[in-house]
C-alpha cells in the first residue's frame, strides 16, 4: 500500500479536479442511499448535476450535529447487516450519536491512520504503544490501532493511565513512539522522577499527542508542549480528528500544521454567514467525506474554529494544513466584552508548575451572562496563590475570572474521571 498517496504531492489544480471527480461519486451515493440527503436535496430543490466544483458546494444547506442527532438512522446508507462496528461520539442534545462502520469504512480508517502516522515519521517494524483506550465505542483507538497494523508496525495496547505498568511496557517491549493525551506525559515524567525510572534513556523518540494542543497559533511550542520537552527530549506530534470526519489531520516532520488528506476529505472554512473566510483568518472547518460507505457526510460542520495554511511544505506535500484548533464554536465565551475560548485559559493555567489539577466551568449568571469560573488545586499559600493566577489573567486574557481552590482528592475525581477518555479540565453549564 502506497502510505505517501501522490494525490497529496500533486499541484493544485490536479488536486481540486481529483477532489471535484470525487464529489460527482458522493452526490450520486447519497442521493441513491442516504434517506436524509434524498430529503434535503428533494426539499431545497437541489439537482445534483448543478454541483460540479467545490465551489457549487456552498448550493447546498450545510449539516449540523444536531440534524445527525434528531436524524441518526436517516444518515445511515446501508443495512444492519453490512455493519460490522458500532462507534459513538458525544451529541451537543445529551444522547450520543451512533456511527456505524462497514468493513470498506474500516479499511479506509486504517488507511486514514496508515498515511497520518507516515506523515508523523513512523514507519514499517517500529513498535508503537498505545496509551488511549480501544474500546467503549471509541473509534479513534480502533483507528490508531488498524492504521498501525495495516502499515507494519508492531502495537503496544496499554491503554490510558497507571505510569508505573506504562514505563514497565517502555522498557520491556522498547517502543520508538507513544500515542497518548500529552498531560499524561507529565504524569509520566513525575512518577519516573519520583521513582528512580532513567526515563530519558528510554527507547522513545516521540509521541502522537491526541485531544489537547500543543502549539500555538504560529506553531511554536505551547506552555504544555514546553513543559515536557523540558523535562524529556522527545518529539511530540499533533494529530487533529474527530468520529464524524473518520480523518486525521496530522503533522509531518516540519511540524507545520496537520496535512489535509485529499483523498478522503473536503474541507471548507466557513465565517456565521456560511462564506468562506479569507485566506489567513479564523472559521468553522467543515467538511465533506469521500469514500465513506455507512454514514458520508457533506458539507458537516464540526463546530471547530480553524485557521487553514497554505504555503508550501518542506516535506513536499501540497496539501492545505490546519493549524491548531482556536477552540470550539459552542464553547465560545462573552466574558466581559472579550471573547475567550477554552485552550487560551488552559495555556494560562500550564503556565503555573504549582496546579496540581484544575477545572474550568462557564455557567450563566442571574443575568444571563457568562461566568467564568476557575477550580484549582495547589500546595501554595493560597491566598497569594489566588492574586497571582488572577494577575496572570489580567496580564494575557485582560479579564479576571473566579478562583476556587479545591482540596486536591476531591477535585482530581472530577478532573480524571476514569469513564474519560481525557481530563475533564471544561465544562460548560450555560
Amino acid at each position: 500500500m502506497e502510505f505517501y498517496p501522490a494525490i497529496e504531492k500533486s499541484n493544485l489544480q490536479d488536486i481540486k479536479k481529483f477532489q471535484e471527480h470525487k464529489l460527482q461519486e458522493l452526490l450520486a451515493y447519497l442521493e441513491k442511499k442516504s434517506p436524509f440527503y434524498q430529503k434535503l436535496f428533494q426539499e431545497n430543490g437541489i439537482n445534483i448535476s448543478d454541483i460540479q466544483t467545490l465551489e457549487d458546494l456552498r448550493k447546498i444547506p450545510t449539516t449540523t450535529k444536531d440534524d445527525l442527532q434528531q436524524h441518526n438512522h436517516d444518515f445511515f446508507c446501508i443495512p444492519p447487516d453490512k455493519i460490522v462496528d458500532y462507534s459513538t461520539t458525544s451529541g451537543t442534545l445529551g444522547d450520543p450519536v451512533t456511527f456505524g462502520l462497514s468493513d470498506s469504512d474500516l479499511e479506509r480508517l486504517a488507511y486514514n491512520e496508515a498515511i497520518s502516522f507516515a506523515c508523523a515519521g513512523i514507519q514499517k517494524g517500529d513498535v508503537v504503544q498505545m496509551i488511549t483506550t480501544i474500546d467503549k465505542r471509541f473509534m479513534a483507538g480502533l483507528a490508531y490501532f488498524l492504521g498501525l497494523r495495516k502499515m507494519g508496525a508492531s502495537v503496544v495496547r496499554m491503554g490510558p493511565g497507571i505510569p508505573e505498568l506504562q514505563w514497565d511496557s517502555i522498557f520491556r517491549y522498547k517502543p520508538k513512539y507513544l500515542i497518548t493525551v500529552p498531560s499524561f506525559l507529565l504524569k509520566m515524567i513525575d512518577y519516573a522522577e519520583k521513582h528512580g525510572v532513567d526515563y530519558k534513556n528510554s527507547s522513545v523518540y516521540g509521541a502522537v499527542c491526541i485531544g489537547e494542543s500543543i502549539k500555538n497559533q504560529d506553531f511554536t511550542d505551547n506552555i504544555l508542549s514546553q513543559k515536557i520537552k523540558e523535562k524529556w527530549n522527545i518529539k511530540l506530534f499533533s494529530t487533529y480528528a474527530s468520529t464524524e470526519m473518520s480523518t486525521a489531520f496530522t503533522e509531518c516532520e516540519f511540524q507545520i500544521g496537520g496535512h489535509h488528506h485529499p483523498e478522503l476529505i473536503i474541507t471548507e472554512i466557513l465565517d456565521d454567514n456560511e462564506n468562506a473566510v479569507a485566506e489567513g483568518e479564523n472559521g468553522e472547518l467543515t467538511i465533506t467525506t469521500l469514500g465513506v460507505e455507512a454514514i458520508p457526510l457533506l458539507r458537516f460542520k464540526t463546530g471547530d474554529i480553524v485557521k487553514a495554511h497554505n504555503e508550501p511544505c518542506g516535506c513536499g506535500r501540497n496539501t492545505m494544513r490546519l493549524g491548531p484548533v482556536v477552540g470550539r464554536k459552542q464553547q465560545m465565551i462573552k466574558y466581559k466584552g472579550t471573547t475567550l475560548y477554552p485552550p487560551a485559559m488552559t495555556d494560562i493555567l500550564n503556565d503555573f508548575n504549582t496546579i496540581l489539577c484544575y477545572q474550568i466551568v462557564i455557567q450563566s449568571n442571574e443575568i444571563g451572562l457568562d461566568e467564568i469560573i476557575i477550580k484549582l488545586s495547589t500546595d501554595q499559600d493560597q491566598e497569594t496563590f489566588v492574586n497571582e493566577v488572577r494577575d496572570h489573567f489580567r496580564a494575557k486574557l485582560r479579564v479576571s475570572p473566579k478562583i476556587e481552590i479545591i482540596d486536591f482528592d476531591i477535585l482530581s475525581k472530577t478532573v480524571f474521571n476514569p469513564n474519560s477518555r481525557k481530563p475533564i479540565t471544561f465544562i460548560d453549564l450555560r
